[in-house]
């Protein structure tokens, strides 16, 4: 599993905006700046369509204010439904989102898990990452069901705590 100090992987990926579907890389669109990306085992599912994505939407000005560039949502579906996604939820202009159609970037970062017992084969686990120019800062996977250490507010939290000065 990727960890803090990791510099990010380079695969293709689909980044699905405002402006629509284009390829591109992993590095590209995580590689500057300071990137929240959490990862969802699949759109529309119900966790991450209920509780994981609108958490991320509900704070985004709050994580912005604590310096955050780009907030990013990864999945292993096709850019088609993460665009679908992206409308239904009104993330559009708020959240970007990476289809990781064919699980590459899901494997190359080691948080791919498999579903296949539920029917929805390789897909991501679920996590949230911070990333600052390329490199791995924070790394918040969920150890068992439930949305905790990769919602928006422990995500939240940990920036906070990143960017208030030590007072020993």
């Amino acid at each position: 599993m990727i960890k803090s100090g990791d510099a990010l992987p380079s695969v293709p990926v689909k980044l699905v905006g405002a402006e629509g579907s284009t390829d591109t890389t992993s590095d590209a669109v995580l590689g500057t700046g300071t990137v929240v990306l959490f990862t969802v085992p699949g759109a529309f599912t119900p966790g991450c369509h209920v509780n994981h994505l609108p958490g991320f939407i509900a704070n985004e000005a709050k994580l912005r204010a604590q310096g955050v560039d780009r907030i990013v949502c990864a999945a292993v579906n096709d850019h088609h439904v993460m665009k679908a996604w992206a409308e239904a939820s009104g993330a559009v202009g708020k959240i970007e989102f990476l289809a990781d159609g064919n699980g590459e970037l899901a494997d190359a970062m080691g948080l791919s898990k498999d579903l296949s017992v539920a029917g929805m084969g390789k897909r991501f686990m679920r996590s949230a990452l911070v990333i600052r120019d390329g490199v791995v800062q924070i790394v918040a996977p969920e150890e068992g069901p439930g949305i905790t250490a990769s919602g928006a507010p422990a995500i939240l939290m940990a920036l906070e705590a990143a960017n208030t000065p030590s007072t020993l």
